[in-house]
């Protein structure tokens, strides 16, 4: 396994402060400290990829917490109140337990099924149980690839 502290972009798109998610919870950071994605528009599945190395230690459709060597908890959080469509839109790649590499598809989604349901498509990025603001980077602002660097870890 990669030993690296780098949290990459599990998805294409425009990199939000936490503050701008739609969520009290993820805005206040009750969760961790992190970023957030506004996906890039597709046409068609979007595939979320593992932001880096580690064992995935909990699976749902709209969320995945990759777990780290040294017990860092990474969690991907698909769309905001997504957790209510129960699974509709979203298909499974990964199972809990997997170790993954960076890069690796966990999930894939519909972003129409999110929009359909009038849910927000923002993916917030976190570290769990880190400070509030203890995560800093210069992405903020930036559009990114899939797989660019997003922080590391502190």
């Amino acid at each position: 396994m990669n030993g690296s502290r780098v949290v990459l972009s599990p998805v294409a798109g425009q990199v939000l402060s936490l503050d701008d998610v739609p969520d009290p919870v993820f805005s206040a950071q009750m969760v961790g400290s992190g970023v957030a994605l506004r996906p890039a528009p597709s046409a068609g599945s979007v595939e979320v990829r593992s932001p880096i190395a580690g064992t995935i230690v909990k699976l749902h459709p709209h969320a995945f917490v990759v777990l780290t060597e040294d017990k860092a908890g990474v969690l991907v959080h698909i769309g905001i109140d997504t957790v209510k469509m129960k699974g509709e839109g979203f298909a499974l790649v990964a199972s809990e337990g997997d170790r993954v590499r960076p890069g690796d598809p966990v999930v894939t989604y519909d972003p129409a099924a999110i929009a359909e349901a009038g849910y927000s498509d923002v993916v917030p990025v976190v570290l769990m149980d880190s400070k509030p603001g203890s995560i800093t980077t210069d992405a903020v602002g930036t559009a990114v690839e899939q797989g660019d660097s997003l922080f590391e870890l502190p």
